[in-house]
């Protein structure tokens, strides 16, 4: 290739790339559930960026006379035992679980990564150790083991946080293992070793590529649980504090008066359901997307 060629080929290599991106847009988009979970993310997503905006009232600004209205056109998801609008406070706790599934994602994503790698890779006695540590996470329910830890830390949303991702990891942990088991003995991996990289290199450069798909898939359907498990805990007082408007804490509220005014309960359990759906039905279009077996 002469070096005039050479801008020619970096042109053709460019829009090859953006088309392929736009075909797998377009082969995920292809299925209507799918679509239905990323327009709800992409809804909670605006509504957590202009959630002041958004909210017809201040979500902590407390009015007895117009406790327990039903919803009206003043109160769109009428307002709770001490009078504050449910829908503003809705609105705004989308902040707040926004804020758990990043802060989550952003901690359990690389570390149940790499320690999954480290261990399929290394094998031996390393491999033991790490899923005998893994194994003795994964015997008990992530919620009761997310109430153990924020016993021990103490209540709070930064707790609360800290917990979900201490009892999340181990699935990512076990699927990267499983990956890099799969992979270790694949023929490019033992010529990259006979060639001197190191087990680094190796890790880095050429298994945590092939890796990462199966785990944004299993991060992505984790989402559901992180906010169950995040709702759990704020509905036990151990996550989220009043008067914060977290959806859990609000189902907690809402229960001491929801025979009497079921929108208390009805308008954060319809917010929690929904962003939990979404996050399960985009994991099944990623899964379809991205799943090396599909056609």
């Amino acid at each position: 290739m002469t070096p005039a060629d050479a801008p020619a080929a970096g042109a053709t290599a460019a829009p090859s790339a953006a088309s392929e991106r736009r075909r797998a847009l377009r082969r995920l988009l292809r299925n209507p559930l799918t679509r239905f979970g990323i327009g709800v993310l992409m809804l909670l997503l605006t509504v957590a960026l202009f959630a002041p905006w958004m909210a017809t009232h201040d979500p902590l600004a407390q009015n007895l006379d117009r406790a327990l209205q039903a919803p009206s056109a003043e109160h769109w998801f009428g307002t709770d035992e001490y009078g504050r609008d449910l829908y503003s406070r809705v609105v705004h706790g989308s902040r707040i679980t926004l804020y758990i599934v990043t802060l989550v994602t952003v901690i359990v994503g690389p570390i149940g990564l790499i320690v999954g790698m480290v261990s399929g890779y290394f094998g031996g006695w390393v491999d033991s150790v790490i899923m005998r540590v893994t194994d003795i996470f994964l015997s008990f329910p992530s919620l009761v083991l997310a109430l153990a830890f924020v016993a021990a830390l103490g209540p709070g949303l930064d707790h609360a946080v800290i917990a979900i991702a201490l009892t999340a990891w181990p699935p990512i942990a076990r699927l990267a293992r499983a990956e890099t088991l799969t992979l270790r003995r694949a023929d490019f991996i033992v010529a990259v070793q006979l060639q001197g990289a190191s087990a680094a290199r190796v890790l880095g450069r050429h298994l945590m590529p092939l890796c990462l798909p199966s785990v944004i898939v299993r991060m992505t359907m984790n989402m559901a649980s992180i906010i169950l498990t995040a709702a759990g805990l704020g509905f036990l007082g151990l996550g989220a504090q009043a008067p914060s408007p977290e959806w859990g804490a609000m189902i907690s509220e809402g229960r001491r008066t929801m025979m009497e005014a079921w929108w208390t309960v009805a308008a954060p359990g319809s917010a929690i359901l929904l962003v939990s759906l979404a996050f399960n039905l985009l994991g099944d279009g990623l899964y379809d997307l991205l799943d090396p077996r599909g056609e």
